[in-house]
């Protein structure tokens, strides 16, 4: 039922590695409202409902609440790890968790066993059955839709919401941030890999997948070494990248006017920042999450609206030279390539364009920092485009994925028209986002092993 969330310590225990976490539970938010700090569990967020909204956005809170927290044992009853996409799934998902899910289905009674049924359903379906009303809590879900998946409550699937609520607001719940950062994550991972006889080649472009026989083969690099594939040759680039890596007639013109028609996420807009504390004058206790919104009535996806601010040198002061921070503020996936199109890097019209559109950023960042942040104080200050995402990710106009809204579509299977060539990453089920991604790796990652070894790493997790 609910195939997004891969946590990254289930593949790590995977791996028989491990990573140093720091934990926080709160987070700044800068809403038309107000500022106030935020912290996940059940109790504090009632506080600022009532100062910010009313006892009634209260009351909706706790029927909203009192409704899907029965929903997130069915949501959470089947773990993302134990699909595939073969008829093997029927033996390491549907026969082995069975049994968790008729027992929450059980608990949940009649009536929460069919509102189970929409869990695959925009979750803004279930805000509307349950007559929510009040600005500030659709807004607020909204928000928390949009952080999640990129899309508003319109369009992100409710087992998605729903496992995220589960999450956040049950009693002692804390977040966690690698003391090194995200960094520390893909060594970790890479660490992982090596261990069990993988290889990771870096600065290796891939110029081209190989077509033997009408069955993909290998990679040809831009060096001009061929790899050639065990098994199969598994793509994560995004679904228009990879036609471009594909011979003229390899796929079915249908499936090439599928990919070619499928609407885009807007890009993004960086700004990275670092800068001394204490001629700054930033306070110890920063929080290490920011979220601006500048104006509900445009909506948490409109462009130039949301800002989103992480200074993680605040539980990680490794991240930065001693007395130093580092900061990255950026507006997800809702910057216009339009804008930006055919503009030439080095032109004042490109650098004027830059000025222009990263000052909503900064302006975010100085409400987050304080009165005594100058950015002109600031050591280094680097600003990154939907032209910088087409450049250094090797993104099809810049894009954060395919807008593929929950209920108004589905996105795209693993496997592809030519044998042996597969994809993962945001172009495929379960859809953008980085649970998401890391869901459809290792959904094709199974795929590609025996049932009886896929079955040994569940039990050797313990799920």
């Amino acid at each position: 039922l609910f195939l997004f969330i891969v946590g990254w310590f289930q593949v790590l225990d995977a791996l028989g590695e491990s990573l140093p976490c720091a934990k926080y539970d709160s987070w700044m938010v800068y809403l038309p409202e107000g500022d106030f700090l935020s912290r996940i569990g059940p109790t504090d967020f009632f506080k600022d409902l009532e100062k910010y909204a009313g006892p009634n956005a209260v009351q909706e809170w706790e029927k909203l609440l009192g409704a899907i927290l029965p929903l997130s044992s069915a949501a959470m009853a089947l773990p993302p790890l134990s699909i595939r996409g073969d008829l093997g799934v029927l033996s390491t998902a549907a026969a082995r968790y069975a049994p968790s899910l008729l027992k929450s289905f059980i608990k949940m009674g009649p009536q929460g066993a069919l509102g189970a049924t929409k869990l695959l359903r925009p979750f803004l379906e279930i805000v509307d059955s349950l007559e929510l009303k009040d600005p500030f809590i659709r807004n607020w879900i909204d928000l928390l839709a949009f952080l999640l998946a990129g899309v508003k409550s319109d369009g992100i699937l409710s087992a998605e919401m729903i496992y995220m609520f589960a999450e956040w607001y049950k009693p002692g719940c804390t977040l966690e941030y690698p003391i090194d950062g995200s960094g520390a994550v893909v060594e970790a991972l890479v660490r992982g890999l090596e261990k069990f006889g993988g290889r990771l080649s870096v600065k290796s472009h891939v110029e081209n997948i190989v077509i033997e026989n009408g069955k993909a083969v290998g990679v040809k690099l831009r060096n001009g070494q061929f790899v050639r594939a065990r098994k199969a040759v598994v793509s994560n680039a995004s679904m228009w990248d990879t036609l471009k890596l594909l011979p003229p007639g390899a796929l079915p013109d249908s499936y090439v006017s599928g990919v070619n028609t499928t609407p885009q996420c807007e890009s993004f807009m960086h700004l990275h920042l670092g800068f001394d504390a204490k001629e700054q004058g930033i306070a110890d206790d920063l929080e290490i999450h920011h979220i601006v919104v500048n104006d509900w009535d445009r909506g948490v996806d409109a462009d130039q609206n949301v800002v989103l601010i992480s200074v993680p040198s605040v539980l990680s002061p490794n991240l930065a030279p001693p007395g130093k921070h580092v900061l990255h503020a950026y507006m997800p996936g809702t910057e216009p390539f339009s804008l930006w199109e055919g503009l030439d890097r080095k032109s004042t019209e490109y650098k004027d364009l830059k000025s222009q559109r990263s000052e909503v950023m900064w302006k975010a960042v100085e409400r987050a920092l304080g009165p005594g942040f100058k950015r002109e104080k600031c050591e280094v200050s680097l600003v990154g485009t939907p032209l910088t995402h087409q450049r250094f990710l090797r993104r099809n106009r810049g894009t954060y994925g395919p807008a593929i809204e929950a209920g108004k579509g589905t996105f795209p299977g693993h496997s592809t028209p030519i044998p042996q060539l597969m994809c993962c990453g945001d172009s495929t089920f379960p859809g953008i986002g980085v649970p998401a991604v890391a869901a459809s790796g290792a959904i094709v990652a199974n795929s590609l092993v025996t049932v009886s070894k896929h079955s040994e790493l569940l039990d050797a997790i313990g799920l």
